[in-house]
């Protein structure tokens, strides 16, 4: 099978464009040019559908807590060439068979929290959930890369109800604090800078900033936790139950005389 113009079809706005695949006709069936063309639909669709169950979470949470430890969403479509590339470093031939098999990145969600508890929370939950598949866990988080970089990730699967029946769609997610994103999105600037060529000391340096970033989790944690428990004194406090033992506490110190008193009659 001749393989599709790659070049073309990365300058063909993503995700909501289908791919304009360049295919020799002779040489591919109506139904595996029709696959290739739903490709980023599908994703696009499963994407959408993940980020809707996402803010109904974000949502629920504000409602019980009062907040949301959910930052922001980020989604992404990776670039047709960007595909090709990876199934080839697996060392497979480029097929529609071993994207769909080999490539579970197609489609990606970064979820920024507050603090890394709120990561595992939203982990721990989405392991109840019936309409979520999990794939796979890669904890960068208990335990970083060489370099430094920190963040879950999970690879599930999302269903999409079509007319050809349930389809279970491949999404990954990354899960990172605000500081551990902050990070990431220095490294990746600096490595497009060097040409993925980066001079040791700068290397030595992001690997220490990776140390302060997970410092600074670990501070604003700690913070956290001692902010709830003021917070539980004060509402303990002031409870209504101890508004009522107060009343109760004043009535029995009024002066006997007051205390004991008749109404006067005229």
């Amino acid at each position: 099978m001749n393989e599709p113009d790659w070049k073309h079809l990365n300058a063909v706005p993503l995700p909501l464009q289908e791919f304009q695949l360049q295919l020799d006709q002779n040489s591919v069936d109506a139904k595996q040019l029709e696959e290739w063309r739903k490709i980023p639909v599908l994703y696009q669709l499963a994407l959408e559908e993940l980020k809707n169950k996402i803010k109904l979470i974000q949502t629920e949470w504000k409602l019980l807590d009062g907040f949301s430890p959910i930052e922001h969403i980020k989604t992404r479509i990776k670039e047709p060439h960007s595909i090709v590339e990876k199934v080839r470093r697996k060392g497979h031939e480029v097929t529609l068979d071993n994207i769909l098999r080999e490539i579970h990145d197609i489609a990606g969600m970064r979820v920024v929290c507050a603090f890394v508890k709120d990561i595992y929370r939203l982990m721990d939950h989405l392991h109840t959930r019936e309409d979520i598949r999990i794939l796979e866990v890669k904890d960068y988080i208990a335990h970083p890369k060489p370099n430094g970089y920190q963040s879950l990730h999970v690879i599930v699967e999302i269903p999409l109800i079509l007319f050809e029946g349930t389809r279970w769609i491949k999404v990954e997610i990354q899960l990172r604090t605000l500081a551990m994103d902050f990070w990431a999105s220095m490294e990746h600037i600096l490595y497009y800078k060097f040409d993925k060529k980066v001079p040791e000391h700068v290397v030595n340096g992001l690997t220490e900033a990776a140390r302060a970033t997970y410092e600074l989790d670990q501070k604003m944690l700690k913070l956290r936790g001692e902010i709830l428990s003021l917070s539980e004194e004060q509402d303990a406090e002031e409870s209504p139950s101890n508004q009522s033992e107060e009343t109760s506490l004043k009535t029995l110190s009024l002066p006997a005389d007051h205390a004991t008193s008749r109404p006067q009659t005229c």
